[in-house]
């Protein structure tokens, strides 16, 4: 019989004060017994509006109905003929809006825990000794592909499975991409970005690190004396954003990008490190989207004492409510309707050489109210007069968004971009305006969610298997 409870099965959590001190996960997942009767929510519907919802179409009552019957490695199986990284899914991606935003026990009560259930049948494969893959055959082709995060691999991985030769060229020196820099420890595991990588190099996916593209080699020779047949282009959008206020090149002024990426990456929190990562006392934080959570909960295991500053309302936030949750009983506090106009440094004019010269020591602020719809549809915030006021801090993160890096486009030839840096590529193949050419992920839509970029890479995998089998794609 289905469980006709309204709510779902709450997802065992480290307690703030604690997990507000370490970098270990924070949500612990389902237990067998929580999994199941969770899965026994669902009601299987015949039109399956979840499915529609999902970037990736995982036939999603069935893998639920495997979990509910207890059969959790073929609930595994069933995801992963439509996501190749479900234990990263199954903890990153905003079900909420996709989805469980869908799911019709939603309508009178709580949607399934269709996220949590993801994950819990990716732990519940990845908890057991690993069974060697066995590799497709060969076809002779050969595909290299820019970038090893979420759009990437999940090209990678999908034209590896059809016999493809696959070569991963990233600039970093550790592959993963915004999945091992961008996003820490404590909501996702690297153990398990590697594990999930493993597969794909089983798969035979070559991955090159400290290559980047534009630089060690471009576009134009990978089609060219590199002798690859396609290049799928998932080098995503890091190249920070910042305001232009005064005050922004002080030390202790941080982008969301470099910040994030020295703790997670480069570890420069630890003692032993050796890059150190400067962590002040008082933090604030500039954004209101998932980059900002990340960088001021890390701010927040440094140590710190540690503001969100969010031109809008609580209710226009763009973060998942669930890092919104956690932030705030991690005791992280929040500054809505405020915007920074300024940050302040110390100037000791007596002693040019006093190390504090230089560094923050405050942002100054104005109080905004909501009026009209901007271009994005939401209301656009408007100064209050007279409304300035500082806060006291040592340390500013910028987290207001990124953009695409343009070393490939400017090193491309007859690459169509838009102004703002995104790859111009058809939403449907991928394909751009440069031929045997493919793009997906924040490097066309610009910053976006993991999902929705392994969508794209699963989608330009299929065009690109047609092109080179001659069913071309036209550009649109």
């Amino acid at each position: 019989m289905p469980n006709m409870s309204l709510k779902k099965n709450e997802m065992p959590v480290q307690e703030p004060s604690v997990r507000s001190r370490n970098f270990k996960e924070v949500s612990l997942g389902y237990t067998r017994e929580q999994a199941i009767d969770e899965a026994q929510r669902c009601l299987k519907c015949k039109n399956k509006p979840c499915v529609d919802k999902c970037p990736v179409n995982i036939d999603i009552p069935a893998f639920i109905g495997q979990i509910a019957a207890g059969d959790f490695e073929k609930a595994y199986s069933v995801i992963t003929e439509y996501n190749a990284l479900p234990a990263i899914c199954g903890r990153v991606c905003p079900q909420e809006s996709q989805c469980e935003g869908k799911c019709v026990r939603g309508i009178k009560g709580e949607p399934v825990g269709i996220g949590r259930l993801e994950r819990f049948a990716a732990d519940a494969h990845n908890a057991v000794p690993a069974v060697p893959v066995q590799r497709p055959t060969s076809n002779g082709r050969r595909v290299a592909v820019i970038g090893s995060g979420p759009s990437g691999l999940a090209c990678a991985g999908t034209l590896a499975k059809k016999g493809y030769g696959v070569t991963i060229f990233e600039a970093l020196h550790r592959e993963g991409g915004v999945l091992v820099y961008g996003i820490p420890e404590f909501r996702l595991p690297k153990a398990i970005v590697q594990r999930e990588i493993q597969g794909l190099k089983d798969l035979g996916v070559e991955i090159v690190t400290n290559a980047i593209i534009g630089k060690s080699l471009t576009v134009d020779e990978l089609l060219g004396s590199q002798g690859f047949e396609a290049v799928f282009i998932g080098s995503g959008a890091g190249l920070p954003t910042f305001m232009n206020i005064p005050g922004e090149n002080l030390n202790g002024v941080y982008s969301a990008n470099e910040f994030l990426t020295r703790v997670n990456l480069m570890k420069a929190y630890r003692d032993d490190s050796d890059t150190p990562i400067f962590h002040g006392k008082k933090v604030a934080v500039v954004g209101g989207g998932n980059v900002a959570m990340d960088a001021a909960r890390c701010a927040l295991r440094l140590g710190a004492q540690v503001t969100i500053v969010y031109r809008r309302t609580e209710k226009e936030l763009p973060a998942r409510a669930e890092e919104v949750e956690h932030a705030r009983e991690e005791g992280i506090a929040f500054k809505f309707l405020t915007n920074p106009v300024s940050i302040g440094g110390y100037t000791n004019p007596d002693d040019p050489r006093d190390p504090r010269n230089g560094w923050v020591t405050s942002i100054t602020c104005q109080t905004m109210a909501l009026g009209e719809p901007d271009a994005s549809g939401r209301a656009r915030p408007v100064v209050q007069p007279g409304s300035e006021f500082d806060l006291e801090v040592d340390t500013v993160v910028m987290a207001i968004g990124t953009s695409p890096n343009p070393l490939i486009k400017s090193t491309t030839s007859g690459l169509e971009t838009q102004k703002w840096g995104g790859i111009i590529a058809d939403e449907a193949t991928g394909k751009t305006s440069r031929d045997r050419v493919y793009a997906g992920g924040d490097a066309v839509t610009g910053a976006a969610t993991v999902i929705l970029a392994m969508g794209a890479g699963k989608s330009a995998a299929s065009a690109i298997d047609k092109m080179i089998l001659g069913e071309s794609t036209a550009f649109i």
